[in-house]
C-alpha cells in the first residue's frame, strides 16, 4: 500500500507561494490504461509461441537459410509479423534489423547476431524511447548444440510473444515518446543481442528512459510445486552501472544505493500494477538479475540506460536449458505445455500499460538537486521538462521500499517542504502531464538521474 500524509498534515507543509497546486496529491486513474490492462489476447500469445516452437531450434548458431527451421526462419517470421502489424495501423511502425558480427567463448567462429526491432515513433518527443525486449534464441543442455530441437517455449518465446502482443495493442494508440519492441538474438551465447540494440540506441541518439526486458515470463508452476499466477518478479540494479568514482563517493555518503533510475522504474511498475491490475502483484527484487545469472537488460545498464528484468515468480529449472527427455518420471525440456497463457497475458498487460503510461507522461525531471543541511526544511530543485503541467515531490522512510508521501507543487522548478528534515527521509520528484500521466520519480543527484551520462548541479 502507498501511504500519503493526511490532508491536515499536508497543509502544514507549505511550498513557495507561486506553487498553486493544480494537480491532485495522488495520481488519478486513467481509463485508457484500465482498458489496456484487459486487452492482451491469450489466443495471440499462444499462436506466437506455437509458431516459434515450430522452428525446431532457434539457437544463435543454427541454420539461417531455411524457411522452416532455425534462427534465420524465426527472425524472418518475426519481421513479417511486425510488418503486418504496421500495415494494420497505416504504416505506423518501422522495422529495423541491426546486427553485428561476434566471436567468443560460445561463438567459436565469427557469426552475425541480428535483432528484429519494431519502432513506433513518438509524436512529440521522438528521441525519448521506451524499449521492451525479449530474446528469440533458444538452447538445450549443451549451449553449443545448434542442431537438436530446442523449443524455447518459455525461455524466451514467452517474452517475444509478450512484446509482439504489446506492439499489436499499442500500434493504434497515441504515444508522445517512441516505443520500441525488440526480439533479440544471441542471449544464450553471451547477451550479444542486448549489446547490438544498446549500441544501436547509442548510435541513433536515443534517450532511453526504460528497457523492460522480459525473459522467462510464461510459467506459473515452480519446480518445487508452488503455483503462483498472481506474481511477477521485477529485478533492478542498485547503483548505476556507469557510475564514476566521484559519483560513487558522493552516493556512499548521501544515499542513492536503492534509488537508481532502474529501481525507480521498478517502483513505477509496482504502482501501476497496484492501480490497474488488482489481481496481479509485482515483487520487486533489489538485484540486477537472479543470482549468478544474466539477461539482455545488462548491456543496456552498461550503456547507462535504465533497465529492469521481468521474470516469472517461480521458475521450473527442469524446463530451462534442457535436452528433451524423460528421466525418473520427470519431463525435461522447454515445451509449450509449460506455458500458463492466462498468466502470460497478465505479464503482457503489465508491460503494455507501463509502456503506454511512460510514453504519454512527460520525461522524468532533470537536474534534480536537494538541500537542507542544518535546517528543519528540505528544498528540492529541478529543471522543467517539456510537456509537464506540474510536478510532485515524494518522500519516504530510508528503509521503505515504496514512496510513502507525496505533494503536488504545480508548474514550478522548486519546492520547500517545511519541517520535513532532510536527514530522515529519501526524496524524489516526478513530472505530470495536463491529462494526469506521470513520469517515474527521480532521486536527487547523479545516483537517480535518468540521463545516460548524468551531470546534476552541485555534485562532483
Amino acid at each position: 500500500m502507498h501511504r500519503f500524509l493526511p490532508s491536515l498534515f499536508l497543509a502544514m507543509l507549505p511550498v513557495a507561494a507561486a506553487q498553486a497546486a493544480s494537480l491532485p496529491a495522488m495520481p488519478h486513474e486513467q481509463p485508457a490504461l484500465h482498458a489496456l490492462a484487459g486487452a492482451p489476447s491469450e489466443a495471440e500469445l499462444r499462436a506466437t509461441i506455437t509458431k516459434l516452437v515450430g522452428f525446431g531450434t532457434r539457437h544463435t548458431l543454427s541454420d539461417t537459410k531455411s524457411d522452416t527451421r532455425g534462427i534465420g526462419a524465426a527472425r524472418r517470421w518475426v519481421k513479417a509479423r511486425f510488418e503486418a502489424i504496421s500495415r494494420d495501423c497505416g504504416g505506423c511502425i518501422e522495422v529495423a534489423t541491426p546486427s553485428q558480427v561476434f566471436s567468443g567463448k560460445r561463438i567459436p567462429t565469427p557469426t552475425e547476431v541480428m535483432d528484429v526491432v519494431a519502432i513506433k515513433r513518438g509524436k512529440r518527443d521522438p528521441q525519448r524511447v521506451i524499449v521492451m525486449t525479449g530474446h528469440l534464441d533458444s538452447r538445450v543442455s549443451d549451449v553449443m548444440d545448434a542442431t537438436s530441437d530446442a523449443p524455447g517455449a518459455n525461455d524466451d518465446a514467452s517474452g517475444v510473444a509478450a512484446l509482439m502482443e504489446a506492439a499489436r495493442l499499442l500500434s493504434k494508440q497515441d504515444n508522445d515518446a517512441t516505443l520500441v519492441f525488440a526480439a533479440l538474438s544471441g542471449e544464450e551465447q553471451g547477451l550479444y543481442g542486448g549489446k547490438v540494440l544498446a549500441d544501436y540506441a547509442v548510435a541513433h541518439g536515443w534517450q532511453v528512459e526504460a528497457d523492460l526486458n522480459n525473459d522467462i515470463v510464461g510459467n506459473s508452476r515452480g519446480q518445487n510445486g508452488v503455483v503462483d499466477n498472481t506474481t511477477v518478479r521485477v529485478f533492478s540494479e542498485g547503483t548505476r552501472s556507469n557510475e564514476t568514482p566521484a559519483q560513487a563517493n558522493y552516493r556512499r555518503y548521501h544515499g542513492g544505493e536503492v534509488d537508481s533510475p532502474s529501481r525507480n522504474l521498478a517502483r513505477y511498475l509496482d504502482r501501476l500494477a497496484d492501480r490497474y491490475l488488482p489481481d496481479f502483484h509485482v515483487h520487486m527484487v533489489y538485484r540486477t538479475d537472479r543470482y549468478a545469472r544474466g539477461g539482455d537488460q545488462v548491456p543496456f545498464l552498461e550503456a547507462g540506460y535504465p533497465a529492469v528484468r521481468v521474470t516469472e515468480a517461480h521458475e521450473n529449472y527442469t524446463r530451462q536449458h534442457q535436452d528433451l527427455r524423460t528421466e525418473g518420471g520427470v519431463h525435461y525440456g522447454d515445451t509449450i505445455d509449460g506455458i500458463d497463457f492466462r498468466y502470460l497475458a497478465r505479464v503482457t498487460a503489465l508491460n503494455t500499460i507501463t509502456m503506454a503510461a511512460l510514453s504519454r507522461a512527460p520525461a522524468p525531471p532533470t537536474g534534480v538537486d536537494i538541500a537542507g543541511a542544518v535546517t528543519t526544511d528540505t528544498t528540492l530543485k529541478w529543471r522543467k521538462v517539456p510537456g509537464a503541467a506540474g510536478y510532485r515531490v515524494y518522500w519516504r522512510d530510508t528503509t521503505a521500499a515504496q514512496w510513502q508521501h507525496a505533494r503536488a507543487v504545480g508548474d514550478v522548478d522548486h519546492a520547500v517542504l517545511q519541517d520535513v528534515v532532510i536527514d530522515d527521509w529519501f526524496f524524489g520528484v516526478s513530472a505530470v502531464s495536463a491529462d494526469g500521466y506521470e513520469s517515474p520519480v527521480v532521486f536527487p543527484g547523479d545516483a537517480g538521474s535518468f540521463a545516460r551520462s548524468p551531470t546534476a548541479p552541485g555534485k562532483p
